[in-house]
């Protein structure tokens, strides 16, 4: 009685964690349908934001500042929560091997969420370590808080070199963030005559600059918590059909083991009867 008992207990508890994980699986589902609809626009807005750099670009060039003599700045998006894989891991292996030969003082480290700030915190190079978004409404506030770091280290250092590390749909993905539109400067425009422009190009590539890192930072954000939200579903799926075959055999042994009792049972009402039948025949002579 006693192990069927704890046996009972335990397929209990193990019923419960299975639901628990079953719940943030179906949750991580619901994130990325409502990222889905967030990452069309988004995309949309970079391109077109892409596409008039190189328009303007392909004829007034010299408007983007030089890169020697910039503050490197990486910025490295992690996880917040956990049950995603190795997305944390993964980061930190591809960040160490980029910079096995870089010193402490040629780089500085963003990093946001609190799964990666495990992995990191004793590294001096990095400068800041914020809260990463859990849900799509908390991405505006993690890139303020990005924004007010860099705005520091900018006060602080001059211009910066940024460059962004997330995962996206197929692997870790690079991109260079700042000096902005480097990309842009290597494709030819469709047009034959330069834009028609009611500003200075200095001024106009410093507002376009502002809108584009608005736009490419907001769909960074939303591509890794895209990526941290597909994987836990992979991972959390994985579980619950671990879970689901571990409650199969238990209830089995369970049953095993029920069943075993119930033959103890019935075998006892036997030696009783039998016990009860002799005694009164002994009575009857």
């Amino acid at each position: 009685m006693t192990r069927r008992q704890d046996l009972k207990h335990s397929r209990h508890s193990l019923g419960e964690i299975r639901d628990i994980m079953n719940s943030m699986k179906s949750l991580a589902y619901m994130e990325t349908r409502k990222l889905d609809r967030f990452l069309d626009a988004q995309h949309a807005v970079v391109e077109s934001l892409e596409t008039v750099a190189t328009d303007f670009l392909n004829f007034y060039p010299e408007t983007l500042p030089e890169m020697d003599e910039m503050t490197s700045v990486y910025l490295i998006v992690g996880t917040e929560r956990g049950f995603c894989g190795d997305l944390n891991q993964a980061l930190f292996r591809y960040l160490e091997a980029l910079l096995e030969r870089q010193s402490v003082d040629e780089i500085m480290l963003i990093t946001t969420g609190r799964k990666l700030h495990g992995l990191m915190e004793q590294d001096k190079r990095v400068r800041c370590q914020i809260e990463g978004a859990s849900i799509v409404e908390e991405v505006t506030h993690v890139l303020s808080r990005i924004v007010h770091e860099l705005s520091a280290l900018q006060a602080d250092y001059g211009m910066l070199c940024l460059y962004a590390f997330y995962h996206g749909q197929e692997g870790i993905i690079k991109k260079q963030l700042l000096p902005p539109f480097q990309e842009c400067l290597h494709r030819s425009s469709s047009f034959c005559h330069p834009p028609v422009l009611n500003l200075a190009p200095e001024v106009f590539i410093l507002e376009l600059t502002e809108q584009y890192l608005f736009a490419a930072m907001h769909e960074l954000l939303y591509v890794a918590l895209m990526s941290e939200n597909h994987h836990r579903m992979i991972h959390l799926e994985g579980a619950v059909k671990h879970l689901d075959d571990e409650l199969e055999n238990m209830t089995r042994q369970y049953n095993v083991l029920r069943q075993e009792e119930i033959i103890e049972e019935i075998e006892i009402i036997l030696l009783s009867s039998a016990s009860a039948e002799e005694k009164l025949r002994q009575l009857k002579f």
